[in-house]
């Protein structure tokens, strides 16, 4: 006599009603969670994509390529990325390695943590600076193709640095009232969603 081993029970998923029809429902949307470079990020890629869709249409379907869109383009991908950056400050999404905060002390960990907190602020503070002097040198210089200045693109870019440093100086905060940052807590990432 042979005994086959059950399998364990799989929960159920009931997608069914009591009437036997098909009932699912959705979880409310949150927008809350959302902030202003989110926002300003997601109109800047739907700007991009009509103005390469144009440049597709026009070049495409008319055979006549509107000339502006292809620069036009590159400056709102520039003007994307840079917005989009303060997202992953905000949600600590930025590339880190995280081997030594394995190997580590926990005191020696925390002042690392600090340490990294400090020189991000740090830099993106600088990079603001540095944006705002390459903006007064440049000047009244204007695009290639559009008649429109330089300085809106650098403009777009010293808002994704000021974004960047903002949202770095508010991680920063909450770290140190925690007392541990997501490097040396990755658990810590799943709550910052």
């Amino acid at each position: 006599m042979t005994q086959t081993a059950s399998a364990p029970p799989v929960a159920e998923e009931h997608v069914l009603n009591d009437a036997g029809e098909f009932e699912i429902h959705d979880q409310a949307i949150d927008l809350g969670r959302y902030r202003a470079e989110d926002w300003l990020a997601l109109a800047l890629f739907w700007v991009l994509g009509l103005t390469v869709f144009y440049q597709f249409f026009t070049r495409y379907a008319l055979n006549d390529s509107a000339a502006w869109t292809e620069e036009i383009a590159r400056y709102l991908l520039v003007a994307m990325v840079f917005v989009g950056a303060a997202m992953c400050v905000r949600k600590n999404n930025h590339i880190q390695v995280d081997f030594f905060y394995r190997v580590l002390p926990r005191s020696l960990m925390r002042v690392m943590a600090t340490l990294v907190d400090v020189v991000r602020i740090a830099f993106f503070a600088t990079c603001v600076v540095l944006t705002w002097q390459l903006m007064q040198r440049i000047g009244s210089s204007r695009m290639a193709v559009v008649d429109l200045p330089m300085g809106l693109v650098y403009g777009m870019v010293l808002v994704g640095f000021g974004l960047m440093t903002w949202r770095a100086v508010e991680v920063a905060i909450a770290n140190w009232k925690r007392g541990a940052s997501v490097l040396e807590n990755p658990e810590l990432a799943e709550q910052a969603e």
